[in-house]
């Protein structure tokens, strides 16, 4: 796998690395040693999928809040979405700034999302599939959004969602 360090500290986009034949090509997309050499959380308590059939759907921005923070690995098994996530962590130098990825089918890549990330992603095409593997379990007492749109953060995305759920459109802007 090839690590790559986003602009804000912890937060990787990772491509498999492919070891192609006449067959195709085989490449890892997890390995415990790799994760723990770059000083990743390779705590797994569950793995989701959100199926999504329609080309701008956005989901997002989700976190858990602390003591069920997560960290995410996620990649996008069919289809196209442009991912984004926006530090929460207050003590970080790059509180409340984000980074977006493309994750695809096509480009195998992943995104991991440290614990104290804000994350929502937007469908590029239809019938959109994303695959989660997540450190902890979900607690509805500990779930927290914020707006895909909040000033605070300034992130721009790359169409206006057209199917975004109540919950999600409702987030109040950021507050400290």
């Amino acid at each position: 796998m090839i690590f790559t360090e986003t602009p804000l500290k912890g937060a990787y986009v990772i491509d498999p690395e492919r070891l192609a034949d006449a067959r195709g090509f085989f490449a890892r997309t997890w390995c415990r040693r790799e994760f723990e050499a770059h000083g990743l959380n390779t705590a797994l308590a569950q793995c989701s999928i959100s199926f999504n059939q329609k080309t701008g759907t956005l989901r997002g921005m989700h976190y858990q809040v602390a003591p069920h923070a997560e960290h995410k690995l996620v990649r996008c098994t069919a289809g196209i979405i442009y991912d984004v996530i926006v530090d929460l962590r207050p003590g970080s130098g790059t509180f409340r700034h984000w980074f977006a990825a493309e994750l695809s089918a096509d480009n195998r890549r992943m995104l991991y999302i440290p614990e104290g990330f804000a994350h929502g992603f937007l469908t590029l095409a239809d019938n959109t599939e994303v695959f989660y593997q997540i450190s902890a379990y979900y607690v509805p007492e500990s779930a927290r959004g914020v707006r895909w749109n909040d000033p605070a953060f300034e992130n721009s995305w790359p169409a206006h969602p057209r199917i975004l759920s109540i919950r999600d459109s409702t987030y109040p802007d950021y507050a400290e």
